[in-house]
């Protein structure tokens, strides 16, 4: 296979992350064999790195923070010089890639895996009062396994983690077995669908695993863009939650599968088989979402809207972050724009509040507050300023009022259809609403929102 093939190219660096993944080859698939041990947080793994050159190289470099290699093997054979640097893994192989090769690397690490600090806090494999929690974004993932980190990268998974007895270890994609030996428990997930690495993750607790309820009937629910929208299967919906905390969880699930119904009316199928909330015991200052499940503290299992609009938020970004995912961190906004306007959504679905009112309550609260943000380009230190979410919404809202509801909810749609499980970037975006909609000049419309410090009026 080639660079020029189909799922195969030749990318740049990302400036918002500039030290974090390699341009010489991409992984086209990751087989992790994980053996954690709780009470001494210790993490001893054996991954199998399926990837292509993308360039002609004699050196391979990892991302890896925190953990140590012991082996590895380049197409079987026996690597004899690698070594750390700062937060790498440079590997030297003994016969040089050519692009478009692909090649297997075998590694042996282990270590006490802990969050990587930097410039958005700790990010990556965190232990718990009495688990795991793994939150990869933006550059995580290297905090418990070798990747070559890049957000445009995207990859199959098997993931086998074996951990104590009484422990159930949920990662991302379809569990395909589970077994017991001794006092160890194995569990294995494959995750089929490409998928970035920092969403790659691994829950670790005493969870037992729900089926959660159908919705009723979505009577009283419904405004003018669901009208001749074919309706969907049901979406397996799953809690994985502590015995104690059954009762909370589901209560404070209740609306999700109505949720569902909704955003698949709003922005196509459900891009994955199912989909699984983690509610832990611990309380979580903001709930994560990684690719097929999002991860709450119980403090978010309440009726509050606060509460809901992030179980709402969480959800969308199944299909805006996961499937869709950004080429580049700096069109951010495709990701947290999208999903703060499905909370608007959802408020507006249930009574709650319009979603124009919740717009234009945005709007005020930004035009009171420093104009001093480019959202298209927030730069790394504030690509997750709360102005990138609140203003990437408005910024959709000035689309949607520039179309009309139909053309904008089609607009969606197709976007989601026709980049599924794929990277994209603001450009991608406005080329695809100017060829779905006549006479939408989207660049026009977006250029105040995404580009211009000062904040536009409102319409």
């Amino acid at each position: 296979m080639s660079p020029s093939e189909p799922g195969i190219t030749k990318i740049a660096a990302d400036a918002y992350a500039l030290h974090h993944g390699s341009m010489a080859f991409q992984v086209l698939r990751y087989e992790l064999d994980l053996d954690y041990s709780l009470g001494s947080n210790r993490l001893n793994g054996r991954a199998v790195l399926r990837c292509v050159a993308l360039e002609d190289t004699d050196s391979l470099i990892l991302d890896l923070v925190g953990l140590k290699a012991s082996k590895i093997l380049v197409d079987g054979k026996k690597v004899p010089k690698f070594s750390p640097r700062g937060e790498h893994l440079v590997i030297t192989v003994k016969e040089p890639l050519a692009a478009g090769q692909s090649f297997t690397v075998e590694l042996r690490y282990d270590g006490n895996p802990k969050p990587r600090r930097g410039l958005w806090g700790e990010v990556g494999w965190e232990e718990l009062d009495d688990g795991v929690l793994v939150a990869g974004q933006p550059n995580g993932a290297a905090s418990w396994f070798p990747c070559n980190d890049h957000p445009q990268y995207k990859s199959s998974y098997l993931i086998s983690i074996t951990t104590d007895d009484n422990y159930r270890a949920i990662c991302n994609g379809r569990l395909v077995s589970h077994s017991k030996k001794s006092s160890r428990e194995t569990w294995v997930y494959e995750q089929a669908e490409p998928m970035a690495s920092y969403l790659a993750t691994v829950q670790i607790g005493r969870y037992k695993l729900h089926q959660l309820s159908p919705s009723v009937a979505r009577a009283g629910l419904g405004t003018a863009h669901h009208a001749e929208v074919p309706r969907h299967s049901p979406v397996p919906q799953f809690v994985a939650v502590a015995p104690g905390l059954l009762t909370e969880a589901r209560e404070g699930l209740a609306r999700q599968a109505d949720m569902m119904r909704t955003f698949e009316d709003c922005f196509g199928p459900y891009p994955f088989a199912e989909y699984t909330a983690v509610v832990t015991e611990d309380e979580l200052e903001i709930p994560l979402e990684a690719q097929t499940l999002s991860i709450f503290g119980r403090n978010h299992m309440e009726q509050s809207w606060e509460a809901q609009r992030l179980i709402a938020h969480e959800l969308s970004h199944q299909w805006f972050g996961n499937s869709l995912t950004v080429s580049s961190w700096r069109d951010i906004w495709l990701h947290e724009g999208f999903a703060c306007y499905a909370e608007w959504i959802w408020s507006e679905e249930t009574g709650v509040m319009s979603l124009a009112t919740r717009a234009r309550a945005a709007w005020r609260k930004l035009d009171a507050g420093a104009q001093d943000l480019v959202i298209g380009d927030p730069g790394p230190e504030r690509m997750f300023d709360d102005r990138v979410y609140k203003r990437g919404a408005l910024a959709l809202h000035a689309v949607r009022l520039a179309c009309g509801d139909a053309m904008f909810f089609g607009l969606l749609r197709h976007w989601t259809e026709t980049k599924r499980h794929s990277s994209v970037s603001t450009a991608e975006f406005i080329a695809t609403a100017n060829a779905f909609v006549p006479g939408l000049d989207a660049a026009r419309v977006l250029e105040p929102w995404l580009y211009r410090a000062r904040l536009p009026a409102f319409s």
